[in-house]
């Protein structure tokens, strides 16, 4: 059977297609025909994009043909096609709410297996699958108890891949210029947005070398880069320290396969931001400044950080990602 369209490719949306070699599809002619049926031949390199590399019987040569629908859809669990994180071990702390949470559930929706670690109780509406997840309730300013977590991360899922640490402390009153803050509250803020990331990777890093690389991603915030009217000093020059250790990380590990990365959330509506559910005026406010026009979500921080976990971000290590709607690019 001659092909008289092979020298051309079409991106496709993933929902037309399935992680087949072989498809049948319904085409029409923009000359407005009936619609026939073809015979694609498709390759997958990517988890979003399909490309037809070639359309056979097409009526005539160089007709142009466009997809009305297909014969079946998009399906990688029923046929088999591997997803994005499977088979990855994901040690995720500060996933009890907010960004962590939603880091959370954006990977066990792409088949990771999760060790969850916060402090506050598990959280309800976890997704069911395809992935899977353990809580552990785990103080990260104790070091026996991160290496428990660690460890029974370890028994329960075989390795660990991948270290995300999102757990941090905002407190809005005690937290303060640092010419006047009690110096024990520096310290707590420290301790908890600063040493826990000592903590979890002198304790992971091990066995990620064991599972032959992997990547770490940290959350951060832009206020790190910048200086503040009303400062909470001991948050952003503990945030700095993560930019700073994270850097230090990619140099020692490269060699071995361990990206490190950073991502600095700008303003986004989480637990950590309360303050804007009780004042609108404000969160809109702040929202106007930003270029998109907006405050962030959740979900973009989610986004992000499974971007630089991924293979797609193989190559980038040592650097920050700003995730801010283009706050930080204002005069």
């Amino acid at each position: 059977m001659a092909a008289n369209w092979c020298e051309r490719e079409m991106a496709l949306p993933v929902g037309y297609l399935v992680g087949a070699y072989l498809l049948v599809c319904r085409f029409k002619t923009l000359n407005g025909l009936l619609p026939q049926e073809y015979i694609c031949i498709i390759s997958t390199s990517e988890p979003d994009i399909i490309m037809v590399n070639a359309i056979y019987q097409v009526p005539r040569p160089n007709t142009l043909v466009v997809i009305e629908k297909s014969s079946a859809r998009h399906d990688y669990k029923s046929r088999g096609k591997k997803m994005e994180f499977q088979d990855k071990v994901v040690f995720l702390t500060g996933s009890g709410g907010g960004i962590g949470l939603a880091i959370a559930r954006a990977l066990i929706r792409k088949n990771a297996s999760v060790a969850m670690i916060d402090v506050k109780p598990q959280p309800d509406n976890l997704p069911e699958g395809p992935g899977q997840f353990l809580y552990i309730k785990c103080d990260l300013t104790n070091d026996e108890m991160v290496k428990d977590a660690v460890q029974a991360t370890i028994e329960h899922f075989g390795a660990i891949h991948h270290l995300v640490n999102v757990a941090g402390v905002l407190w809005f009153g005690k937290d303060k210029t640092g010419l006047e803050i009690d110096l024990s509250v520096w310290d707590q803020v420290f301790d908890i947005n600063l040493k826990s990331m000592v903590r979890t990777t002198r304790h992971i890093v091990p066995h990620m070398r064991d599972a032959g690389g992997g990547a770490m991603v940290h959350f951060s915030t832009i206020q790190c880069l910048r200086g503040d009217a009303a400062p909470q000093d001991a948050y952003q020059a503990s945030k700095a320290g993560v930019v700073a250790y994270s850097k230090s990380l990619a140099i020692q590990l490269g060699s071995v396969g361990i990206r490190s990365n950073v991502i600095l959330p700008g303003p986004v509506v989480s637990p950590m931001q309360t303050r804007w559910e009780l004042d609108p005026d404000s969160a809109k406010t702040v929202a106007d400044v930003i270029p998109l026009g907006r405050l962030g979500r959740v979900e973009d921080m989610a986004e992000a950080c499974l971007f630089l976990l991924s293979d797609r971000a193989s190559f980038i290590s040592g650097t920050e990602l700003i995730v801010d709607g283009g706050l930080m690019a204002r005069p």
